[in-house]
């Protein structure tokens, strides 16, 4: 009981002084790329498989990809592109990882996400039972895919991961773009940690 009371109040400190100062949000990224260097006018439009399209949530991840993109130096044109970018993303909730194991069985969880056009909502009975908000983690995912429209092959590919107790979407997804989209066009090889600021004074 000590150890749970003790992890309270650590996790209720530490986002309070995230709301208060920001946070860094830290993402595990993977980008592949065949571009050398970005063309004189790197144009482009959004496109969507046809399960994802009038899906009102690909609009939102398209307002929140659209500063990550233009800061890459992408400027969007849908009546002369010549790139196309297709995004995806996902978020699942579960237990936090340093949530206590000795609560007991019984009570409810909640579970949603999206991914290729699709919302999900779950709610079930049983498993084991932890209060709202403090021991709830959230694994996201973000995806974006640039296809150069001439030849329809794709130029870019990049996924970013974040596991982590923020809540706001609007917050955190922004950010995940950003991170997925950093080193366009010539990214590092292989997996690489990309920590953006979130709120707060930003850091270079």
């Amino acid at each position: 009981m000590m150890r749970w009371c003790a992890l309270l109040l650590l996790c209720v400190a530490a986002l309070v002084s995230g709301c208060a100062s920001g946070y860094r949000l830290d993402n595990s990224v993977q980008s592949f790329s065949s571009l050398q260097a970005l063309p004189a006018q790197p144009s482009y439009r959004f496109e969507w498989l046809p399960s994802q399209r009038g899906v009102s949530v690909q609009a939102q991840l398209q307002a929140w990809a659209d500063p990550a993109l233009f800061q890459a130096g992408l400027r969007r044109d849908d009546a002369a592109p010549r790139y196309s970018v297709q995004l995806d993303a996902s978020m699942q909730r579960m237990l936090s990882p340093w949530a206590d194991p000795w609560m007991g069985w019984g009570g409810w969880s909640v579970g949603m996400g999206w991914g290729r056009g699709h919302q999900s909502l779950g709610l079930g009975v049983g498993g084991p039972w932890y209060p709202m908000g403090d021991q709830l983690w959230y694994h996201r995912e973000v995806r974006v895919l640039v296809r150069e429209l001439a030849n329809n092959q794709v130029v870019y590919e990049t996924r970013a991961i974040n596991d982590g107790p923020w809540l706001d979407d609007a917050a955190v997804f922004p950010a995940m773009f950003s991170a997925a989209l950093q080193g366009f066009p010539n990214p590092p090889p292989g997996p690489r940690r990309v920590d953006i600021q979130v709120g707060g004074k930003k850091t270079q």
